[in-house]
């Protein structure tokens, strides 16, 4: 069976994965873009863009996980778009006309609406159900490959508790929040579920990898 996977999931050092007050013009609140500036510093990242540079090492090779075998993905509404999307009909998320995922994407929101198809293979499909019910649609999606988990914080708990999580990176940025949607509330005891490995890079940045055992 194909796996569920959350490849370069950045957290505070109190643990919070997007700071307060989410809007359009500030997609991760007051962090900012504090949590990002490894992976966008990489030279995965600037790949993407067609651009050459970037840092490579420890950082680059977390960051180049997050495409391999991955045949769609699941994101919470909060990631797809800020507080009161849902009443905008021309929103499309944050990534413009070409979203990076290139896959079939399953947002998870109390108001579904029709789906969205995007330029490069990416299709947004809204669906209100349980992390078991979105996930058995994703995996059918996929096919061979497996599910990637993109958040946000409140989504990744719930796949978590409800034990569907095969392996998840997280990247440890050495800043504090204070405030926000902290990662590990409600969460008790994960490292009975994983094995869990440590590596930190020059940046700062610790990666932390959970494999379920």
């Amino acid at each position: 069976m194909s796996q569920v996977r959350i490849h370069n999931f950045s957290i505070s050092l109190d643990g919070f994965g997007t700071g307060e007050g989410q809007s359009r013009k500030a997609p991760f609140g007051h962090a900012g873009e504090r949590l990002h500036d490894w992976f966008v510093a990489t030279q995965y990242f600037h790949s993407m863009d067609g651009e050459p540079g970037g840092t490579q090492g420890v950082d680059n090779a977390f960051a180049a996980q997050h495409e391999r075998g991955i045949g769609a993905e699941i994101m919470g509404a909060n990631k797809f778009g800020p507080p009161g999307w849902q009443d905008d009909a021309d929103w499309t998320g944050w990534w413009g006309p070409n979203p990076p995922f290139h896959s079939p994407v399953f947002v998870l929101t109390h108001r579904p609406r029709p789906s969205v198809e995007m330029e490069g293979g990416t299709t947004f499909h809204f669906v209100d159900a349980t992390p078991a019910e979105v996930l058995a649609q994703a995996r059918a999606a996929a096919g061979s490959g497996d599910v990637r988990l993109g958040g946000g914080v409140s989504v990744i708990r719930e796949f978590l508790k409800a034990g569907l999580v095969d392996y998840m990176h997280l990247a440890v940025v050495p800043i504090v929040l204070g405030r926000g949607v902290r990662l590990w509330d409600e969460q008790e005891s994960l490292e009975q579920q994983f094995d869990i490995q440590s590596v930190t890079a020059p940046s700062g940045v610790t990666h932390l990898s959970f494999i379920r055992k």
